[in-house]
């Protein structure tokens, strides 16, 4: 089995410690030399964004792509997609790593794969109209709605530990969330039961306040519970605002019912436990 991967990032990566030892076969794009021998290293066969791709494109039965939209659409279908068009057909699974922003704000509402598309923001926006894109030139893929991405490297805990981190306190905000070892084992069960067309959300089981989890955070630590601050009054980037701007529940029912999926860690707590233990 041969994966193509565009856009080799954080989630792709993950997936390629479940499928490397299988026996599969991995090309992954990046945009750095630096980044190519360290996806090398992995057992990963890199190739620099922009080069041609066609050999690979033909050959490879799975496809999966990562790399997020930008002003000018989706980069993958604007760069590769004359050369994908007369083979995705073929391929046993396509895979496209979306957002549950395309949901859009339900004031701390649930939402599931059936929920209409409201995003509000201009990210949201550009997602959905990548989704459409990838659904129109390829019917059977597959489109995963990730929630909020942590794991190895990307937790709070350091944050916590350099006194940084702060609990940003809004009323009724609450996110979902997904560990990055869970990403890969949906994306495996995926592959492994394929059902070309269908919608996944990818979150754990225990939608929670952002408050929550950088307290948690501390008292694993041992540390002085961070400051809370009002979000109307925090000091934010525009990017990390905008995260505000949305509050929803996202349910997984989908992944544990149809791909059989038993979570590792089901909860931000198992997950940040883990994380410790692990030396983070």
């Amino acid at each position: 089995m041969i994966l193509l991967s565009f856009g080799h990032g954080y989630s792709a990566r993950a997936l390629t410690k479940l499928l490397l030892p299988q026996g599969w076969r991995v090309i992954g794009t990046t945009r750095t030399s630096e980044k190519a021998e360290v996806l090398r290293s992995e057992g990963v066969e890199p190739v620099l964004w922009g080069e041609d791709l066609s050999g690979a494109i033909a050959e490879a039965t799975h496809i999966l792509t990562s790399a997020g939209p930008n002003a000018d659409g989706d980069p993958v279908l604007e760069t590769y997609g004359a050369a994908l068009a007369p083979h995705l057909g073929d391929k046993e699974w396509v895979g496209y790593l979306s957002t549950t922003g395309v949901y859009g704000d339900h004031g701390g509402g649930w939402v599931d794969e059936e929920t209409p598309l409201s995003p509000s923001t201009r990210r949201g926006q550009m997602r959905v109209e990548a989704e459409a894109a990838w659904q129109a030139l390829c019917p059977a893929v597959n489109l995963f709605r990730l929630a909020g991405i942590y794991g190895p490297g990307r937790g709070p805990f350091e944050k916590v530990r350099r006194g940084t981190a702060r609990r940003i306190i809004k009323e009724g905000q609450v996110f979902s969330r997904i560990h990055v070892e869970d990403i890969a084992q949906v994306l495996e069960a995926s592959i492994r039961r394929p059902n070309p067309g269908a919608i996944y959300n990818m979150c754990d089981n225990d939608p929670a306040p952002p408050q929550d989890v950088i307290g948690y955070a501390a008292e694993l630590l041992g540390v002085p519970l961070p400051e809370a601050v009002d979000f109307e009054v925090a000091e934010m980037t525009p990017m990390a605002r905008s995260f505000y701007a949305e509050s929803k529940k996202v349910s997984n029912t989908r992944i544990l019912k149809e791909l059989g999926v038993t979570l590792r860690y089901p909860d931000y707590r198992t997950g940040l436990e883990a994380l410790l233990a692990a030396g983070e």
